[in-house]
């Protein structure tokens, strides 16, 4: 019997087998599909955004360097200079319904603290590129994948779970759902999953155009939808405003797609030839809870929306990342009373925000006399400094705040990059998936308490190169910072926070 079934065999569920195997449980992946590479994670539909937040994931898992070369990302254009002592201004953004915004416009000084690092901004890349690096890492790790194996029971008792799988039944002791926005085990194991019905089908095609320089680059919002071009040679977007009718009912022809792109586009534009081609829609749902029991869900499986501003991919990295140590240490036997259920109250209210994120894009689309309105209004709203700001707040991924219950205004964020005086920095200390305590005090005031935990937290003391004031922190293995100290560390509060994420100290 394995400690964990993982259902699914994409980023997220590759993703959360790799964090599980990095802490020693043993995992089985199961995947519906046969071959580990369907033409629609190939470019070019299979593009994708990592936003910062989640490039920072693949650093602390040492993973950086390789999602990089496989996505054909450029190392300097993602972090900042080596000898850089100040952080480089944001130079990407993301876009909001089709609407630009200029980096230059945002105030950094209302951002929380940071540092220069490896990673400052996201990359484009495609779900195969990351799909094969999470893999590779998978298999060092003993990771055991099954393909051609999709999901048609799912059981529990108190003891763990039956899977039943192309006639086969597998047993575990948890089963974790990434089996996309379909999901079976979602529906197997009783999850309720509520939400907003589409306003639109959309559409995203590889497709041989006559005379493509009629179709201007970038988005092009029209009266009846939207489409999309980009310098990807046949790559065609759309977005048709039927109330998701379309979407599953019949076959993607090229006659359909066709009759679409010249509603949606308004000219006579000719498709000869469709290579590839999925729709999808904007339904906007989210389970209540992302866990039953010992069935737990992450990405598209706890919640769908459409792919407005590339939130999803991302949003299911921090699902896994959030995830993982806490399961770990659920089946080690070392979590704290109530940590696996932290999972959710942790990552539901950022999957709902996302939810609303999608939803307000859409209604700033839709066709009709109204969403023109609205659209000016959230145009001019962006193009301010505060809105610029709070649009890459929203969207790099590095900004958002769980709610740890601590008054200290970095915990629950993402931990800066500090480094050592001998080139060490916190990303690398993190890359075993152990938390890290940091004493940048001079008498190494933590290190009798610290050490209590060890196997579960690694110490690290030593003189920064820029401690941003800070005397002392506890990060979580997920990078993020569970308390801090700019005073003389008591370690009588650090014993306290490390109790309360990583169980009882070694006595």
């Amino acid at each position: 019997m394995h400690d964990v079934i993982v259902a699914g065999a994409g980023p997220v569920g590759l993703l959360a087998a790799d964090e599980l195997a990095l802490s020693g449980c043993s995992v089985l992946v199961l995947e519906r599909d046969r071959e580990p590479h369907p033409p629609l994670g190939e470019l070019p539909l299979g593009l994708r955004g990592l936003n910062a937040g989640s490039a920072e994931t693949f650093y602390r898992r040492g993973l950086l360097d390789a999602a990089m070369k496989a996505s054909g990302a450029d190392p300097r254009k993602v972090g900042a200079d080596p000898d850089a002592v100040e952080v480089p201004d944001p130079r990407q953004l993301s876009h909001f319904a089709g609407m630009t915004l200029d980096p230059a416009d945002i105030d950094t000084t209302v951002l929380p603290r940071r540092l220069p690092g490896p990673v400052m901004e996201g990359f484009m890349t495609s779900l195969a590129a990351v799909t094969t690096v999470l893999a590779e890492r998978a298999s060092a790790l003993g990771v055991e994948i099954v393909r051609d194996a999709p999901v048609t029971a799912v059981g529990q008792d108190d003891e763990g779970v039956v899977v039943t799988a192309a006639g086969r039944q597998y047993r575990a002791r948890y089963l974790v759902g990434c089996d996309g926005g379909r999901s079976a085990v979602r529906r197997l194991a009783g999850f309720d999953f509520v939400g907003t019905g589409p306003l639109f089908t959309g559409y995203v095609a590889e497709v041989t155009f006559a005379g493509p320089d009629r179709l201007p680059m970038g988005y092009n919002l029209t009266g009846t939808g939207m489409f999309l071009r980009t310098p990807f040679e046949g790559y065609l977007g759309m977005l048709d405003f039927d109330g998701g009718a379309f979407d599953r009912s019949g076959p993607l022809t090229r006659e359909h797609l066709q009759s679409v792109l010249r509603r949606v586009s308004g000219t006579d534009v000719t498709l000869d030839d469709v290579h590839h081609a999925s729709s999808f829609t904007d339904r906007a749902m989210q389970v209540t809870s992302y866990r039953n029991g010992r069935v737990l869900l992450a990405g598209d499986a706890a919640h769908i929306h459409s792919p407005l501003g590339g939130q999803g991919l991302n949003l299911g990295v921090g699902d896994a990342m959030n995830l993982g140590w806490k399961l770990a240490a659920t089946l080690h036997g070392t979590a704290p009373e109530g940590l696996l259920d932290t999972y959710t109250t942790e990552r539901h209210p950022v999957g709902a925000a996302v939810l609303d994120w999608s939803r307000a894009q859409v209604a700033t689309m839709a066709p009709g006399p109204h969403a023109p309105a609205l659209r000016r209004l959230v145009h001019d709203l962006m193009r301010t400094t505060d809105g610029t700001t709070h649009v890459h707040r929203r969207t790099s991924g590095l900004f958002h705040r769980y709610d740890l219950g601590e008054n200290h205004p970095l915990a629950g964020s993402s931990a800066p990059d500090f480094c050592f005086e001998d080139g060490t920095r916190l990303g690398e200390l993190l890359q075993t998936g152990h938390g890290v305590a940091l004493d940048f005090t001079a008498d190494q005031a933590l290190r009798p308490t610290a050490q209590q935990w060890q196997g579960r937290i690694r110490y690290a003391t030593g003189p920064v190169r820029d401690s941003l004031g800070f005397s002392a922190l506890l990060v979580r293995p997920d990078g993020i910072v569970a308390w801090a100290r700019e005073s003389i560390p008591d370690a009588a509060e650090f014993e306290n926070a490390a109790t309360r994420w990583f169980g009882a100290a070694h006595r």
